[in-house]
């Protein structure tokens, strides 16, 4: 478990109606990390953001605190289907 993985878990958690449904998993692909986002069917539009900008602002702090501690990191947000 990295500490990009447990700020993204923190701030959605922070973000959502229910931070039950919000589940943070962490896999390897090509020497970077890759957080994945599980979050409630309703709270996905909270996560996202208008535009996008919540969405953008949770990946500059995952990717600065991965880069604080020499990691590769990127975040995706998935509804509690799985879906994008």
């Amino acid at each position: 478990m990295s500490h990009a993985r447990d700020v993204a878990e923190i701030v959605i958690k922070a973000l959502v109606d229910d931070p039950d449904q919000v589940r943070v998993t962490e896999t390897d692909q090509r020497g970077a990390a890759v957080v994945e986002v599980f979050v409630g069917e309703g709270d996905m539009g909270r996560v996202i953001g208008r535009q996008g900008r919540t969405a953008t602002a949770i990946r500059t702090l995952v990717m600065a605190t991965a880069d604080r501690h020499s990691q590769r990191v990127s975040v995706e947000f998935r509804d509690g289907r799985g879906r994008r």
